[in-house]
């Protein structure tokens, strides 16, 4: 029996990621900005399962209205590594999805990332993490973070990447994050006029939270109200911030208690309407992605 089908119940994690910060230091020749951020790792997200089909084809089972099959990051990451791996066979890919797409929270990269990593398993590839973000790198700038699998901080393009040090690594917090169910575009962000992108570069054994900000947020909260709205509301409980470009806000707590507490009182206060997604979550310092593949195959780094 292949790995494949051996495998075909299991269900594997693709956890979303915060921006605790997100500096611009400039722009290069290229249009890609120079910067500098930390990508915290959480315990919260979609799960994926994969199953051998015979047709020798990458087929996505689970619909998304919005997003043709071919178009969609699951299918392009499995036909990109099918092909660079010369497999032969074919994969039917089911997801359950919890995260919304385009929340600054990598609802699609986190998934390509999965893609990546799980399927180099179940073919039996070989290929190392390092390959797989390079291949990952084809399909989004976010996607080799998650192929890594560590709360890292990141810099250059966002390309570079230095493990956050145990202090850093967020695996003592808890987050209250909040999609306002607005769809910001990232080129429309990071190509806008009134983004700041003179921040000056921090050394990274330097980093608190409130030392640092995201050059993103006086933007995205000046052009939309609703994303203001919300951060204005966290800002009353706890520290908060905008993550990536948006549109998810999240507080920053060191009790899951207290993160209920405000959920709650937003709830109660009608703050979150029927558009708004919420969620809690945990930070860790290894993908939930990665503790699962090293215990059932048992990689070692």
């Amino acid at each position: 029996m292949s790995l494949l089908a051996q495998y075909q119940t299991q269900a594997w994690p693709s956890p979303a990621k915060l921006n605790m910060f997100l500096h611009i230091s400039g722009r290069r020749a290229d249009g890609y900005h120079e910067l500098q951020s930390l990508f915290q790792m959480t315990d919260y997200g979609d799960t994926l399962r994969f199953a051998p089909n015979a047709t020798g084809t990458v087929r996505l089972l689970t619909a998304f209205p919005d997003v043709e099959h071919d178009s969609n990051l699951i299918v392009k990451a499995a036909q990109l590594l099918q092909d660079y791996s010369h497999i032969t066979s074919g994969v039917d890919i089911t997801i359950d999805k919890v995260l919304p797409m385009g929340g600054g929270i990598g609802g699609g990269s986190t998934n390509a990332a999965t893609v990546l990593v799980v399927l180099n398993q179940l073919w039996e590839c070989g290929l190392s993490l390092d390959q797989l973000a390079q291949l990952g790198l084809e399909l989004g700038a976010d996607v080799p973070v998650f192929v890594q699998g560590k709360t890292t901080f990141a810099d250059g393009v966002g390309e570079h990447f230095t493990p956050a040090p145990t202090q850093h690594n967020g695996s003592d917090a808890v987050f209250l994050v909040i999609h306002p169910g607005v769809h910001i575009s990232t080129q429309q962000i990071f190509t806008h006029p009134k983004l700041c992108r003179n921040s000056p570069k921090i050394d990274f054994q330097d980093y608190t939270f409130a030392k640092t900000h995201n050059d993103c947020q006086e933007l995205v909260v000046n052009l939309y109200p609703k994303v203001a709205y919300l951060l204005q509301h966290l800002l009353h409980y706890a520290p908060s911030r905008l993550t990536g470009t948006g549109a998810c806000v999240f507080a920053v707590f060191d009790k899951e208690a207290s993160a209920q507490q405000v959920l709650h009182a937003l709830q109660d206060q009608q703050i979150l309407d029927n558009t708004t997604h919420a969620f809690i979550c945990k930070g860790v310092a290894e993908s939930p992605l990665h503790t699962t593949i090293k215990s059932i195959f048992n990689v070692r780094e």
